[in-house]
């Protein structure tokens, strides 16, 4: 068993995928109309065969709730990796990305947490 798609909550699918991809660098794999909103994936460029991650729209109220939750106790709603993450961590400040903690060193990992002003926190660790 493998992990081949991961969701994360939105709040616009369309504002979601021009920050993904435009300020993240992550490439659309999949756009498909699925009635009032979409299926849309995107994946890593070093890694186009590998997890998608899904912009599902938070039109629940369940889900609309657990993101404001998670996003005003300061948590944030998932993780990517990163080779260098000062390198990463400058390259988004000068695109313009929100951060809410800068490269702090825990342990064996630093990690960074921005806004992807779609309702969520997102956090980079450079292991």
């Amino acid at each position: 068993m493998k992990i081949i798609v991961n969701s994360i909550f939105v709040e616009n699918q369309d504002k979601a995928m021009d920050f993904y991809s435009e300020k993240l660098g992550f490439v659309k794999k999949h756009d498909v109309p699925t009635g009032e909103f979409r299926w849309i994936t995107l994946v890593s460029p070093d890694e186009q065969d590998g997890t998608e991650l899904l912009l599902e729209p938070n039109a629940h109220p369940a889900a609309k709730e657990y993101q404001q939750k998670l996003f005003a106790e300061g948590i944030p709603a998932t993780m990517f990796g990163v080779a260098d993450i000062r390198r990463e961590y400058k390259r988004l400040m000068e695109k313009g990305v929100r951060f809410t903690m800068e490269p702090t060193e825990m342990g064996e990992v630093t990690i960074a947490v921005f806004d992807d002003t779609c309702g969520n926190l997102i956090q980079i660790i450079q292991q």
